[in-house]
């Protein structure tokens, strides 16, 4: 098997390097992401679960602390929320403090994601013109022996060409889906700091609107 692997890499010529090149390093940067989404998950998961109790009770100060100290991306929106909770007089002054945070935290977890399309477009690309620059070698070659060799030569010629093509389509199409199902995990968590913050917001309405016990 490995032998097969080794003689179809080394027949496609030069432009395989730069095709593997491009593979490993779209692998990196898929690699990189999914493990910084993962982690940015958990650690959301975790401070919102402490968070729900704080914010049934009331306890703003003790979640203040909570949120300050950790570091995760609903702890830095949440820190914004809750530091306007006191000088705000509308729900509109929270969210606007949050959705300022958010804005911060996305342009982070969409980094460097979209380059994984752009190298499974380059992979096939490079296949393309790998393969085109073996028909031209191809063509060249068998214009100068016998006519007799020129059909053999020839078409053991396109095989080897076809070989950078077939290598750039291999290349490109697991970087596709890599890259279509990390920005469904990016999406998620954007969707999971956008309910979050909904439901902090509804939280602290409906604190604010009990009455106390003076005014009952």
């Amino acid at each position: 098997m490995m032998s097969h692997v080794v003689r179809f890499f080394q027949g496609g010529g030069e432009m395989m390097y730069p095709i593997a090149i491009v593979l490993v390093a779209g692998l990196a940067i898929a690699l990189e992401r999914f493990i910084y989404l993962t982690h940015v998950q958990l650690r959301n998961r975790g401070l919102w679960n402490q968070l729900v109790p704080l914010l049934q009770r009331g306890d703003f100060r003790q979640a203040v602390q909570l949120t300050s100290k950790s570091p995760s991306a609903i702890g830095q929106i949440l820190s914004y929320g809750l530091a306007r909770i006191s000088s705000a007089r509308h729900r509109d002054d929270i969210e606007k403090a949050m959705e300022e945070s958010l804005m911060d935290v996305v342009p982070r977890l969409e980094k460097r994601t979209h380059y994984i399309a752009t190298f499974a477009n380059l992979a096939t690309l490079l296949g393309l013109l790998g393969t085109v620059i073996g028909l031209i070698n191809a063509f060249a070659a068998v214009a100068t022996v016998n006519p007799a060799e020129k059909a053999n030569l020839l078409s053991a010629s396109i095989s080897v060409a076809m070989n950078c093509t077939a290598f750039g389509l291999m290349s490109a199409v697991p970087l596709l889906l890599i890259h279509a199902w990390l920005q469904t995990k990016t999406t998620d968590t954007i969707d999971s700091l956008e309910m979050a913050s909904v439901k902090f917001l509804n939280a602290v309405t409906e604190r604010q609107a009990q009455p106390t016990p003076a005014a009952a």
